[in-house]
């Protein structure tokens, strides 16, 4: 299209200063005579721009104007770039159209972007562990069906290694640890598929159905709560001693929740987990600074590792 052609021979000037339309045609792989035809279309839709005859001349911005053509903020631009850098997990098509990007930004924006893009190093992988995967397959093709808001029909294989297949309404991906997930509405309400066990998307044409309040985020922050819920079923009351707040945060994290003050000043905390034997193994460290107020079972299993200890130990 002309006018993307306009934009790029733009951009080509405010990064070159000057330009000639051999150059130009070079860059944009058309004719000279193309070129041309750009150059003066430019200066008469306003563009301050002119040209010198002889060697050494050409085409360059009067007084070396600018245009933005990004409308980023000096602070947008920094953040934005803060994904680009060269070991981000952002995709190759990501970095490579912020780079093309940087080009559009004013010189202060630009030096500070381009700055930005190699301050920061995001490492997703845990120590010890090997190389980042790459990206699944489908993940292009279902990115695209998010954007654009179509439907797609979806060749899936479950846990148990079942294929199947089904016609979903593509509302987000996500991006968790090392795993990339579809949330979708389907027949059977909203769900979730893991992008690494797609085996097929067909996009029908059809417009996907998204609901006007629907937030990504969180809808992601549901979904997230209902598979720690399933994964650690369990809640154990207990009370601790103020200052164990930290160390029950480290010993436990996410499975870990805080709430007020009991009546001896002691703090509320409910810890999550699948088994109350392994919980009670998990907490028969901390009983100098923690006290299990229920359910009975995880204190009966505490008391029985006490008898084990003494029995040892004693």
């Amino acid at each position: 299209m002309r006018t993307d052609r306009l934009v790029a021979v733009l951009l080509l000037l405010q990064r070159r200063g000057q330009v000639t339309a051999a150059e130009v045609a070079r860059e944009l792989e058309v004719s000279e005579r193309t070129a041309r035809r750009d150059l003066d279309a430019l200066a008469v839709a306003g563009i301050p721009l002119y040209s010198t005859q002889g060697r050494g001349g050409g085409w360059r911005l009067v007084g070396g104007a600018r245009t933005d053509l990004s409308g980023l903020t000096a602070g947008e631009a920094r953040a934005l770039f803060l994904v680009a850098g060269p070991a981000s997990v952002a995709t190759p098509a990501v970095k490579t159209a912020l780079r093309k990007l940087v080009h559009a930004l004013p010189e202060p924006f630009r030096v500070q972007a381009e700055a930005a893009a190699s301050s920061v190093v995001v490492d997703p992988r845990h120590w010890g562990s090997g190389s980042f995967p790459p990206p699944p397959r489908s993940l292009d093709a279902l990115q695209d069906a998010v954007i654009r808001g179509l439907q797609v029909r979806l060749g899936y294989v479950d846990r148990e290694q079942a294929p199947t297949e089904r016609t979903v309404h593509p509302l987000g991906i996500v991006a968790k640890g090392q795993s990339w997930y579809l949330v979708a509405h389907t027949e059977a309400g909203r769900r979730t598929f893991r992008v690494d066990r797609v085996t097929s998307v067909d996009v029908t044409g059809e417009p996907a159905h998204r609901p006007a309040d629907f937030d990504l985020a969180e809808s992601w922050r549901e979904i997230a709560d209902e598979v720690d819920r399933k994964r650690a079923p369990l809640e154990v009351r207990a009370v601790c001693v103020p200052g164990a707040v930290g160390v029950l945060r480290i010993a436990f994290g996410g499975r870990l929740e805080v709430g007020g003050a009991a009546a001896d000043g002691r703090v509320e905390v409910v810890i999550r987990g699948r088994d109350e034997h392994v919980v009670a193994g998990e907490l028969a460290g901390l009983v100098e600074w923690v006290e299990v107020t229920g359910p009975a079972g995880v204190r009966e299993h505490l008391a029985g590792i006490g008898r084990a200890l003494v029995s040892r130990y004693g």
